[in-house]
């Protein structure tokens, strides 16, 4: 297949491409500093040369949008609701001025569009939409329009012929430097991965492997469309997912936090405490219905390998650098 990637360079994209590419598969990354062989030059919000890539092309999957590993500042919060609104947009635009447009589009969502909650897990059929819940801070609602807004602007696109899916993805879990699970990983082996604000909020995450494998299942079915949860199906408290992640590295302890102390941690990380205290209380309703089966479906398994492969890729550099 010719697979088209728009915003494809950071980690997910980079995971995407090199599944892809493994399996034989040609992608052509969409990119606003095209640097490498098989990269294509775009801005994310016009029309432009690049769009003659989706002509053709069998899949779409659009990554595009301002990084959420940032302030939730005013400025960053309306950047990041105008990169993913345009650029949803402007690949729709592409995709229905194809001649031969791609079967599928594969709109990158979030699972923050789903409601804090501790109750009960949210499946795309019965889970509750945030932005009402009552005591939560006013900017996690406008990430819930995000969010929405994204999703939107691919349900409006006049693609006729082409199968539209939103992955409401978890946080995905790789090994990679410089992706969230090396942040949680590095914070657990400086003996800070202890519960944040008492630990009781749930923490949705997918292993690396089953969210390609998850992908390519999206693909091949036809008969799929609509919202899909990419989350594997076990979510747990943030203060069981940091203790096995500590017992995965052989850290026995890990310091609590409160909240006013990860308002200060998120300060110095120039990230923001809504990433640690929603509560993501996700599964994959649709996935499961549809038959499919996850390859780590519980953390402690999924934990284990990726710090295996942390350790293997440490061990080979310090080799390398001898």
């Amino acid at each position: 297949m010719k697979v088209v990637i728009p915003g494809g360079t950071g980690q997910v994209g980079t995971i995407l491409k090199r599944a892809l590419g493994a399996a034989g598969h040609e992608t052509v990354i969409l990119t606003r500093e095209a640097r490498r062989e098989g990269e294509v030059l775009w801005d994310g919000e016009t029309l432009g040369p690049w769009a003659a890539e989706m002509d053709g092309s069998d899949v779409v999957i659009n990554l595009a949008g301002r990084t959420v590993s940032c302030r939730y500042t005013p400025t960053n919060l309306r950047e990041m609701m105008d990169s993913r609104v345009k650029s949803a947009r402007v690949v729709g635009a592409a995709i229905a001025e194809a001649a031969r447009p791609p079967r599928v589009w594969l709109q990158m969502s979030t699972a923050t569009v789903y409601a804090h909650r501790f109750d009960a897990p949210n499946d795309e059929a019965t889970g509750v939409i945030g932005g009402t819940e009552p005591g939560v801070p006013d900017y996690w609602a406008y990430s819930v329009e995000i969010a929405k807004a994204w999703e939107q602007a691919q349900q409006q696109a006049a693609t006729a012929s082409t199968r539209k899916v939103a992955l409401r993805s978890a946080m995905v879990m790789s090994p990679d430097p410089g992706g969230v699970f090396a942040v949680l990983l590095g914070l657990a082996r400086l003996g800070l991965g202890g519960p944040v604000a008492g630990g009781a909020q749930y923490v949705s995450w997918i292993h690396e492997h089953d969210f390609v494998r998850a992908v390519e299942f999206l693909i091949d079915r036809d008969d799929i469309a609509g919202p899909v949860n990419l989350a594997a199906p076990h979510p747990l408290p943030q203060r069981a997912f940091m203790r096995v992640l500590r017992s995965a590295w052989g850290i026995p302890v890990g310091l609590p936090a409160t909240r006013w102390m990860a308002e200060v941690g998120a300060l110095v990380l120039r990230s923001d405490t809504e990433l640690l205290l929603k509560s993501r209380r996700v599964v994959p309703g649709r996935l499961a219905q549809e038959g499919f089966r996850f390859e780590y479906p519980h953390w402690p398994q999924a934990a284990n390998e990726l710090v295996e492969r942390v350790r293997k890729r440490a061990g080979s550099g310090s080799v390398a650098r001898r």
